[in-house]
């Protein structure tokens, strides 16, 4: 099953995120290491929230993810949700 972390992400997030990025960046390499994050980015043109493909047996992997996140946790995101995803085309 494939599960969305979707981030909104606060005014101001490109300036504010350099004190945290390269904690972010290790947490979702890892996870990709690990084989739980399939994909992963933000969005542009506004840079206002960000995408999470997770892979697993449930959503909890994908929660852990957002509650330990370093964006998360220093404000960054105003909010995040998670959603179970479907996939009708593509993946494995």
């Amino acid at each position: 099953m494939y599960y969305l972390l979707l981030y909104d992400l606060v005014d101001g997030y490109l300036e504010r995120r350099e004190p945290y990025r390269d904690a972010h960046l290790q947490r979702v390499r890892d996870a990709a290491d690990r084989g739980e994050l399939v994909l992963a980015g933000a969005f542009a043109d506004p840079a206002d929230g960000a995408a999470l493909v997770f892979r697993g047996g449930d959503r909890s992997v994908a929660e852990r993810f957002a509650e330990d996140d370093p964006y998360v946790r220093a404000g960054l995101v105003a909010g995040y949700r998670v959603r179970d995803w479907t996939v009708v085309v593509g993946g494995d």
